[in-house]
């Protein structure tokens, strides 16, 4: 298997953990300022830092609240921006054609591991 983190990884959640179609959020890597938001449809998952590029602030209305009523995107709580979930994509709002800041992962025995800074 390619490594796709470097350095000390840490475990985040079984896959399985996350609703299909849903999402979760994690809590940041010590000494960090933002947490981590993981989002899973089906085997597709992307994990992305739980911060709005408008103005840093989480994402998430209550924990782990961060899709819209129709579950089609992620929703930043402050201003509403809307963000596809398989890119990332601002695609409504104030920082419309920014980007959530990826997340490098891998899934290694159903686990989803992140570098341990990662969201730092």
């Amino acid at each position: 298997m390619e490594t796709l983190i470097e350095g000390e990884a840490r475990a985040l959640c079984r896959v399985d953990d996350i609703a299909d179609g849903g999402t979760m959020g994690f809590p940041p890597a010590p000494g960090g300022f933002s947490g981590l938001v993981a989002w899973r449809n089906g085997e597709d998952v992307r994990v992305y830092v739980n911060s709005c590029p408008h103005i840093g602030t989480p994402l998430d209305w209550m924990p782990d609240v961060f899709l819209s009523r129709d579950r089609q995107h992620i929703v930043c709580a402050t201003h509403g921006a809307l963000f596809s979930p398989t890119s990332g994509e601002c695609t409504h709002g104030p920082c419309k054609g920014d980007y959530l800041d990826a997340v490098k992962f891998e899934i290694r025995d159903g686990i989803i591991h992140v570098a341990a800074n990662a969201g730092l």
